[in-house]
């Protein structure tokens, strides 16, 4: 797991809070080698009553998410003392755009990292 600070300690800009980061052992590819390649999730934290990304904070993770080949992009909402829920980003964003409506539920990490 990656994570990024700014200058003073704090939050650092960017859409992108925390990159998860394993060897993927899929396949070979063009005079590669199984787990010389990387699967990479962009992951992007909300707290307490923070609001969830809108349409064009979901649009720049989307284009960072290209970017970088992203396998995929996770919300992660936590509240003090209890464990984060975790939602994934649909591929297709729906018609009627809402926050909510944007992200799919997921039952553990073991999901999001399978």
């Amino acid at each position: 797991m990656v994570t990024f600070t700014g200058p003073s300690g704090g939050e650092s800009r960017g859409i992108v809070d925390l990159l998860a980061i394993r060897k993927d052992h899929t396949t070979e590819k063009a005079g590669l080698k199984r787990g010389d390649l990387f699967e990479m999730i962009l992951i992007q934290v909300k707290g307490g009553g923070a609001v969830w990304p809108s349409k064009t904070d979901i649009e720049r993770l989307q284009k960072v998410a290209r970017y970088y080949r992203a396998r995929d992009v996770v919300l992660a909402e936590w509240r003090p003392g209890k464990q984060p829920t975790l939602y994934r980003l649909r591929k297709r964003l729906p018609t009627c755009f809402s926050r909510k409506a944007a992200w799919i539920p997921v039952a553990s990490a073991e999901d999001v990292f399978d």
